[in-house]
């Protein structure tokens, strides 16, 4: 795969100051519910970058934003330990396969599959109230502070499939680690927060190192939304723990539903 990084209009500072601004929110959205990708991605589209580049960047420039996000929920991680190297190895092995397929899938067929990803996306949050409710009715509750016993194999192998598709597109990937915690018995917010950032961290970390080898990465734009997630990411996995997550998740309804319907005009005016 080849495309040229500088084929993006003038990179003036109102540009790259609304850029960071939507980075800004997507560290946010990351931190709180997920989904920072349907903020992100959409502006990138819009400032003109090309779907397939813009996807990889935004993949490079959130990574800041799940570390922060990931270090604001290390209180949450006690007893979990039995998870880290379990969870990080198909979460990195998910990850980079994803990215891969993303290089291998041609500029304009992923540009016409672009309205759909983010519909899919979009529709994972709005099942997600419904989901995770019957996954907290017939899982065996884990016991708050208990010590996590280490993670099932089927478990594993559903967290390298889920990352797979995080490593491809992303939007929504941390919904669907949230549904497969609470299917483990996980109860607690904010500890299943804390592994479903621990999860990002490691497949993403795998992308972008591919995506960055790869040369479709924009380092200008990269670089600036990279500051506004780390900030976002940080602000957000405080903000998680202390208020409700009800008009993050309608605003992320509205942003996908907007801006898939806004990439199929644009695709059908092509």
């Amino acid at each position: 795969m080849s495309l040229d990084p500088t084929a993006v209009p003038s990179l003036t500072l109102v540009r790259l100051g609304l850029v960071a601004l939507a980075a800004v929110g997507g560290g946010f959205i990351n931190a709180i519910a997920g989904g920072g990708t349907l903020l992100t991605f959409p502006a990138l589209v819009a400032l003109g970058v090309p779907p397939l580049m813009a996807n990889a960047t935004s993949t490079v420039a959130l990574w800041p934003g799940l570390l922060t996000s990931f270090w604001g929920y290390r209180d949450a991680l006690r007893g979990a330990r039995a998870w880290t190297v379990r969870w990080a190895v198909p979460s990195m092995l998910g990850g980079g396969a994803g990215a891969v397929l993303l290089l291998l899938t041609p500029e304009r067929k992923f540009a016409d599959s672009v309205p759909w990803l983010i519909w899919g996306a979009t529709l994972i949050f709005v099942l997600q109230g419904p989901v995770m409710r019957w996954v907290v009715g017939h899982a065996t509750p884990v016991p708050d502070g208990a010590p996590l016993l280490p993670p099932p194999m089927g478990f594993l192998f559903l967290q390298f499939v889920f990352s797979i598709y995080g490593g491809y597109f992303g939007a929504g990937n941390g919904i669907l680690m949230l549904a497969a915690l609470g299917m483990m018995g996980l109860t607690n917010i904010h500890t299943m927060n804390g592994l479903k950032g621990w999860g990002g961290l490691n497949l993403n970390v795998v992308a972008v190192l591919i995506f960055a080898a790869s040369g479709i990465v924009n380092w200008p734009v990269a670089l600036t939304m990279a500051i506004g997630a780390a900030a976002g990411g940080a602000i957000g996995s405080h903000m998680a723990q202390r208020v409700g997550q009800r008009w993050v998740r309608r605003a992320i309804i509205g942003i996908g539903l907007s801006s898939g319907t806004w990439m199929l005009i644009e695709r059908l005016r092509a």
